[in-house]
């Protein structure tokens, strides 16, 4: 028997797709939803990334603490002086459940590692207020780097812990530890004075940064979950206390004005699809990445006469390496200085969004480039096609986070299973209750499962 989702409440629906599919989807859905199965070569292939993005957070991590490196290089060797970052633990607390449950490693060692992980950092890593460090020392936890105390980057690795409680559903040790882990963060004192808006995080002995998530940015998920907090919640009219500044570029309009892995990182984890938030937002959040990665698609197309590299299947830039150093560059509008660089990431980051303009991308890069671009981990953070003298540069090394959004995009777009795990969790669920999401798009069918109702 089947049951429209109008007929469900909000923690139902949520409940319910969690561990139910969607049946039929709205003719005007994005082209993720409605475009044809992927062919068997295109499998193979997206297969072969998410396993080489798999391998990287298990081998470049420390055995002892589950820190993940922030970058390695990409044959295999350390990079970076053993410097760890706790948003790349994130992803990888989340790529070691995609390796669990595609039997790429036993599931007797995942668990190991992700019990190492999580006694880590309830016990051991340096915390305030629940609070890490954004790098840290993958042996020993000590600060690294001169970095803050990290809003976001914490709230990458709650996402972390959040997907291994969802896969782990029955392992009382997990579940402990990773509620324990959460509810210890206190969302309330990162607000800094503010009423509704988070600080970006601490200086240690100098105090809160004075820069805070007032606009649209990567931190939606960080909002959610401390809206959905148990034990220090902020107000759920903090989700609606940040601007959306409206982006135009030839017909796309989004929400939107940074780097295109601001939407792309909270996606990751949480399923926005076929939902919309409240006034005065009223925003399918979606369906905006879906737009902002056509727009900056056609941006980078557009950039062709400058750099010959670019084209409509080789395009994509975002926050990376470069061969002027790290970069946090994009468009559109265009942040730079943009030269020439291509990087994998942003299209293998938007796979989930928009597959039809992204997977020939990749491909692409594949048949051009081959192994000069491809290897151990997937792909080089970055190469240019034309640097200086006109010489293939490539990047020798891979960074975590966008080895990491590569893999769970592409697991979303094959299975929706870290979605998946990540919604169950209560304190998702309670805040999209809190913040009044609703569905959007009419015609959703679900199986009817039979699950008592959570009680928080």
């Amino acid at each position: 028997m089947e049951y429209k989702a109008n007929h469900f409440s909000r923690r139902e629906f949520l409940l319910s797709t969690a561990s139910a599919t969607l049946l039929t989807r709205s003719a005007s859905a994005a082209p993720f939803d409605t475009s044809a199965p992927l062919k068997s070569d295109e499998r193979q292939f997206l297969e072969d990334y998410a396993k080489r993005c798999m391998r990287y957070f298990w081998e470049q991590a420390n055995e002892h603490t589950g820190i993940v490196m922030d970058r390695a290089k990409n044959d295999g060797a350390r990079s970076g002086d053993n410097v760890g970052s706790s948003a790349a633990t994130g992803f990888g607390l989340s790529a070691l459940c995609i390796a669990a449950n595609r039997g790429w490693l036993p599931r007797d060692q995942v668990r190991t590692r992700v019990l190492t992980t999580l006694r880590y950092f309830w016990a051991h890593a340096f915390h305030d207020h629940g609070w890490y460090y954004h790098f840290l020392d993958a042996a020993t936890g000590q600060r690294r780097l001169n970095s803050e105390v990290s809003s976001i980057d914490t709230a990458l690795l709650l996402c972390g812990v959040l997907t291994a409680a969802g896969y782990f559903a029955n392992d009382r040790e997990i579940q402990t530890l990773a509620h324990q882990i959460f509810d210890r963060v206190d969302f309330t004192w990162m607000l800094a004075g503010d009423p509704f808006l988070l600080s970006h995080g601490v200086r240690p002995g100098s105090g809160f940064l004075n820069s805070r998530w007032s606009a649209y940015s990567e931190a939606s998920v960080l909002y959610l979950l401390g809206i959905g907090s148990r034990k220090h919640p902020i107000p759920s009219d903090s989700w609606y206390a940040w601007v959306r500044p409206e982006v135009r570029y030839d017909h796309w309009t989004f929400v939107g004005g940074g780097p295109l892995f601001t939407h792309q990182f909270s996606h990751a984890w949480v399923d926005f699809r076929h939902q919309i938030d409240g006034d005065p937002s009223n925003r399918d959040y979606f369906q905006n990445s879906v737009t902002a990665t056509y727009a900056h698609r056609d941006f980078c197309i557009s950039l062709q006469k400058e750099y010959a590299g670019y084209g409509p299947n080789m395009w994509g830039i975002t926050a990376s390496d470069s061969p002027a150093g790290y970069m946090i560059w994009g468009g559109f509008p265009n942040a730079g200085p943009i030269n020439g660089t291509i990087v994998p990431c942003a299209a293998a980051g938007s796979l989930m969004f928009a597959r039809d303009i992204c997977l020939p991308v990749l491909r692409e890069m594949y048949n051009v480039y081959g192994t000069k671009v491809y290897g151990r981990y997937g792909f080089a953070d970055a190469f240019n096609p034309n640097w200086k003298d006109q010489k293939l540069w490539v990047n020798q090394d891979v960074v975590g986070i966008d080895v990491g959004i590569s893999l769970l995009s592409i697991e979303n777009l094959l299975t929706g299973n870290i979605w998946r795990w990540f919604m169950k969790n209560p304190y998702i669920q309670t805040a999209i209750e809190r913040v009044g999401f609703r569905l959007s798009t009419p015609g959703i069918v679900l199986k009817q499962v039979k699950a008592a109702t959570r009680k928080l």
